[in-house]
């Protein structure tokens, strides 16, 4: 495949968050991607439901995961890492939250790296290095970094909003600097989260758990806010669109370009 991808998922990462985090490297990601700060969620917003959507373009009900623990869907639907590994495509996924995994069936990832967030100050940043060693030697084709930090030790070990959750998201901000600012003549990248979150919980409908930020960097997009409505569901068929790949028939969402 001649475009690669990376997709990084700031988990817990509210728009306002995002905004008065005070990394610097915000406001140069709105001179550079194409992005919006009112992408939808999925209900419940809860980590895992929304990690499958984001992956397989359809909405829990459809899907059927309602929590963080994977139970098998009645009417499977191929997800992105399927439709990569059909096309001979190589996938590589780094993760901080070991349930994660099952968003991606057995046989389509090439490389995966799993970093307990409780193991290190920032194992966020650690996915992040292993990520760049990996992609310098192996170059796989899709590459998926997920980053727990922001919602474990931010918002439910804290509160979303207090100073550790946002300087949880600025630590987030610069491992998106270090993938693009070093990747980003070779992969597109795009950032989004999987839900925000209020007090030190998430699930709801409510605005603060529903609304997410989403930036898109490479040649694909034009940077600029993006007017029309966003959500979970648009990121697999945007990413293989990029990669030259049919998203499948099932999938609900939207091209981004």
């Amino acid at each position: 495949m001649d475009k690669k991808v990376i997709l990084i998922s700031i988990d817990g990462m509210r728009p306002d968050g995002l905004k008065t985090c005070g990394n610097p490297y915000v406001s140069e990601l709105e001179k550079i991607c194409a992005y919006n700060y009112n992408s939808r969620s999925v209900f419940p917003s809860v980590t895992f439901p929304c990690h499958f959507s984001m992956s397989h373009s359809v909405t829990p009900q459809r899907h059927g995961i309602l929590g963080n623990t994977y139970v098998p869907q009645v009417r499977p639907v191929k997800g992105l890492f399927e439709k990569i590994r059909e096309n001979d495509g190589v996938s590589a996924m780094f993760y901080g939250w070991e349930p994660l995994r099952d968003i991606a069936t057995p046989g389509s990832l090439k490389f995966a790296t799993y970093i307990n967030a409780y193991t290190l100050e920032s194992s966020d940043t650690a996915l992040t290095d292993e990520a760049e060693k990996l992609i310098k030697t192996q170059k796989p084709d899709f590459v998926f970094l997920y980053m727990v930090e922001t919602d474990e030790k931010g918002g439910h070990d804290n509160v979303w909003m207090s100073d550790e959750y946002l300087r949880r998201i600025s630590i987030g901000i610069d491992n998106v600097k270090r993938m693009i600012e070093t990747f980003g003549d070779e992969y597109s990248v795009i950032l989004m989260a999987d839900h925000g979150g209020h007090d030190r919980t998430h699930g709801t409908e409510m605005p603060e758990d529903m609304t997410v930020p989403l930036f898109c960097y490479g040649p694909d997009f034009t940077p600029g806010e993006i007017t029309e409505e966003t959500s979970l569901l648009d990121i697999a068929p945007t990413i293989v669109k990029i990669m030259g790949l049919r998203a499948d028939p099932e999938w609900e969402g939207k091209a981004l370009f």
